[in-house]
């Protein structure tokens, strides 16, 4: 059979456009088998070969479709996410940029001792300002909007991470690793989500593309070098997330070793692109803070030369070797460590590392602060899938070609097999199966391929639904609800009695109206207790102390907490005429306290005018 590449009309080779195979900077494959030159189609790049085999041409994915899609799933996805995580996600952003647009809105203890850039906020108080040109700051654009706006953001990030993919594995590792990024319950919990952390993650991702690997970097893309921009990525997730220096020490460091030209990437890169986002940063918060503040600097000594950084708890130095990625990565974490393996990609695996081991030394730990690294480790799950299809379709095959190691992807140069059938992807987008011509080890290589692939999806879609529909989504339930019924005029005054930061806030609300949660703000002051644990110690007696002398007319008209506080708190609720409104589902079990099953919105009788026991008391 001749699998000479033909003429085709219309159809030009569809994968990610490549320099010509003569460019200098363009990579060798990882490996190669000799095997005799292959004729190249009319119209396609002359390494179109190389990529792909002639079987496999059809296999390829234009960019412009995998933007699409991805686009596509993050949109949807933002609208599924309805659940709490945590209080980041409303607080050091959204809440930040409502104030900034409209006026009101509060700024925790961080934004006063200068800890936050405003350089991320401002991004979602520009989309609030488009809201309020076009009238369309109403309570559902303002409670869903923010994230459709950060998944476009997101798309973008998977979009880069199949490039990326693609530039270092090749067609078949690119489409298993963007099905890895898609369908991980992690990702789909929380890169919509508007954390700092998932614009550095993207920003990471993109960076890591320009900058990754090594021979690629002195490719020219428009004015700048493809180092350049991935300089100029990294350097804005340092002004997102300073932390993000930890990564781009080591890529630095690595990139140092390797080119020749060590003055000219110092002098002429690095410095110049590192001053300019440092300068880009500094002015923003100048005009912003409205004085001289340098958030690296408050931010290095609060975090790095303070206990300060231990304020919301600690954990033991290998939660993120233990815990911490394995939870993240879930059932994809054997693939992660197989492609690792077996890829050779010691540098960008080294990364990995790197992040965990550097990250492992601070006291305070959060999933969300390793979530950069997240795609890499998809990225290397994604290659063992293919390398396990490679594998799989070879198997039994009497063409197996010479040298051919089952573990390493190679380009097919020399034709194909009758007894390999189209990548799993081709046949799942075409809808043909089985295929003509497809074999018995093809069938049996389905089989395999369907295992794992349900298997995933079997294991991640449930959590990821779970945790972006149901888990912890009281908190948001009873924001939609309380800006329904202020923005139509029946509330006055609300008291979150729940631990700080336990709910979003005015970002949600839209309605400027007093409003009052109890303080946790960390201090200096030897044996100072904050005020949510004040409130925990003795629940009713801090209640009239925080009322005490203001009259019965000061008492908010809304009342929110957890079912778990409800019977310590309910002599009050009793005395002072308040009735249960509204009862919101919350969670199926507890996560770092007893259990919140509930959210309760209480409300004052609208009879009462008096306090029944208040003066009394």
């Amino acid at each position: 059979m001749d699998f000479r590449l033909t003429k085709r009309r219309s159809v030009p080779f569809q994968g990610l456009k490549r320099r010509s195979r003569s460019t200098s900077n363009d990579p060798e494959p990882l490996e190669q088998v000799s095997r005799p030159m292959v004729e190249t189609t009319e119209g396609a790049p002359a390494n179109a070969a190389r990529v792909r085999s002639p079987t496999q041409f059809d296999d390829a994915w234009r960019e412009e479709s995998v933007w699409k899609v991805c686009l596509a799933v993050r949109l949807v996805n933002s609208l599924l996410v309805q659940t709490y995580f945590n209080p980041d996600e409303h607080w050091q952003a959204l809440e930040v940029a409502h104030r900034t647009v409209f006026g009101y809105g509060h700024l925790t203890w961080e934004w006063e001792q200068g800890l936050r850039s405003y350089v991320h906020p401002l991004l979602f108080a520009a989309f609030y300002k488009i809201l309020a040109i076009l009238h369309l700051d109403n309570s559902w654009f303002m409670i869903k909007g923010p994230r459709v706006f950060q998944s476009v953001f997101a798309a973008v990030g998977d979009l880069y991470l199949y490039k990326l993919s693609h530039r270092l594995f090749g067609e078949r590792a690119a489409q298993w690793a963007l099905f890895c990024q898609l369908s991980n319950w992690f990702n789909f919990f929380c890169m919509p989500r508007t954390f700092s952390n998932c614009m550095e993650t993207v920003l990471t991702t993109i960076a890591l593309y320009h900058w990754w690997p090594m021979s690629k970097t002195n490719a020219r893309v428009g004015l700048l070098t493809s180092r350049q921009l991935g300089i100029i990525s990294a350097g804005l997730a340092c002004v997102m997330r300073p932390t993000s220096a930890i990564i781009w020490l080591y890529v630095g460091m690595a990139h140092w070793r390797e080119t020749s030209n060590k003055r000219q990437y110092i002098l002429e890169d690095v410095l110049p692109i590192g001053a300019f986002c440092l300068g880009f940063m500094t002015v923003v918060d100048r005009i912003m803070y409205g004085k001289w503040t340098f958030v690296l600097v408050n931010f290095f000594k609060f975090n790095f030369l303070s206990p300060g950084g231990d304020f919301y708890g600690t954990h033991p130095w290998h939660w993120y070797f233990t815990q911490g990625l394995p939870v993240m990565a879930f059932t994809f974490l054997p693939l992660t460590l197989a492609g690792m393996w077996w890829s050779e990609q010691r540098q960008l695996s080294g990364l990995i590392a790197w992040v965990l081991a550097v990250y492992s030394t601070l006291g305070h730990k959060e999933f969300r602060f390793i979530l950069p690294i997240l795609p890499l480790a998809l990225m290397f799950a994604g290659y063992a899938i293919a390398v396990l299809e490679q594998k799989w379709a070879w198997e039994g095959s009497d063409n197996t070609p010479p040298g051919f190691n089952p573990y390493r992807l190679h380009p097919n140069d020399s034709g194909s097999s009758k007894d390999e059938p189209r990548g799993f992807w081709a046949r799942m987008t075409s809808a043909i199966h089985p295929q003509k011509g497809t074999s018995i080890v093809a069938q049996k290589e389905d089989k395999k391929l369907w295992a794992v692939f349900t298997m995933l999806l079997l294991t991640n879609l449930p959590a990821a639904f779970y945790t972006s529909l149901i888990h912890q989504r009281g908190s948001e339930a009873v924001m939609g609800y309380l800006a329904s019924e202020a923005q139509a005029g029946r509330v006055e005054r609300v008291l979150f009695l729940m631990p700080c930061h336990a709910t979003p806030y005015y970002s949600s609300l839209h309605t400027n109206i007093p409003m009052r949660f109890l303080d946790c703000s960390p201090s200096d002051e030897p044996g100072y207790v904050d005020e949510a644990d004040r409130f925990q110690a003795h629940p009713v007696s801090f209640l009239y102390a925080m009322f005490n002398g203001r009259g019965a007319e000061a008492l908010p008209s809304h009342i929110v907490l957890f079912d778990s506080l409800e019977k310590r708190v309910s002599m009050f609720l009793q005395l002072e005429n308040y009735v249960l409104e509204k009862r919101f589902f919350h969670a199926h079990f507890p996560v770092d306290r007893e259990l919140q099953g509930h959210v309760l919105v209480y409300t004052r009788s609208a009879s009462s005018s008096k306090s029944s026991g208040w003066f009394s008391f």
